[in-house]
């Protein structure tokens, strides 16, 4: 019996990869921007529950936006380096072992196929077409779930996750920046909250999951280290003064 009161859920066709590539992407943008709006929020509140400063505020900020997209896509750029040379290796040993050792590689294709649950004679006929057709590709995709030709692009993950950091990021600078000092705390807060209301919907809906939990996981976190960095700000300013 299905649950009439249900979240819908968002699908995707399992098969189609280039429409899988491109939600891992739109993922990533959604959670780099999660990250802009948190972090720069986090500390521009800090410094303004410290001061009144309008200058010290645009100077935090832009600093903490500068140093956290260059920190983001440094941090992107360097792991997906990582995954794409070890990609690059795997193929490489992939084709020396079909070179060297042919037969053991069709027994292994074949063997792969029997325990998906195909029987040994149409696991064997399927390996040895495949093999057939393209050898390297059908053991980059049985054995290790990878394609020669879609081997992942460090530049395009560092400047997509600097991008949506950077995206992420002028919210909060907006709000602390261009109300009057009595409001711009204030202001902040609910931008922010509204912000990641959105960002969490739209993880969510593009992963398939429970859009409420999404939605109150990012916000109560979000509100937690906007209301400690604040506390900190206020502290730290009153004790100064």
């Amino acid at each position: 019996m299905t649950d009439a009161t249900a979240e819908p859920v968002h699908r995707t066709d399992p098969h189609d990869g280039k429409v899988h590539e491109k939600l891992n992407w739109l993922r990533a943008g959604v959670l780099g921007a999660n990250d802009g709006i948190v972090s720069v929020a986090a500390l521009v509140v800090g410094v303004a529950a410290a001061t009144t400063d309008v200058t010290a505020i645009l100077i935090a900020g832009v600093a903490s936006v500068i140093a956290g997209a260059i920190s983001m896509g440094l941090g992107e750029y360097v792991s997906v380096s990582s995954q794409r040379d070890t990609e690059h290796a795997l193929i490489a040993k992939e084709k020396d072992e079909l070179a060297t050792m042919p037969e053991q590689e069709l027994a292994e294709l074949a063997e792969i196929y029997r325990a998906k649950g195909l029987t040994p004679e149409t696991a064997d006929l399927v390996a040895r077409e495949l093999t057939e057709h393209d050898a390297l590709a059908a053991h980059l995709e049985a054995e290790l779930h990878i394609s020669e030709i879609d081997v992942v692009n460090p530049w395009h993950a560092a400047w997509a996750s600097a991008a949506s950091f950077l995206i992420g990021a002028v919210l909060p600078m907006l709000a602390i920046l261009l109300p009057p000092p009595e409001w711009r705390v204030a202001t902040t807060f609910v931008a922010v909250i509204v912000a990641l209301a959105i960002t969490g919907w739209l993880a969510a809906w593009i992963g398939g999951a429970p859009r409420t939990r999404a939605i109150m996981r990012v916000v109560i976190g979000g509100a937690l280290a906007l209301a400690v960095t604040w506390a900190i700000g206020a502290l730290l300013g009153g004790a100064v003064v």
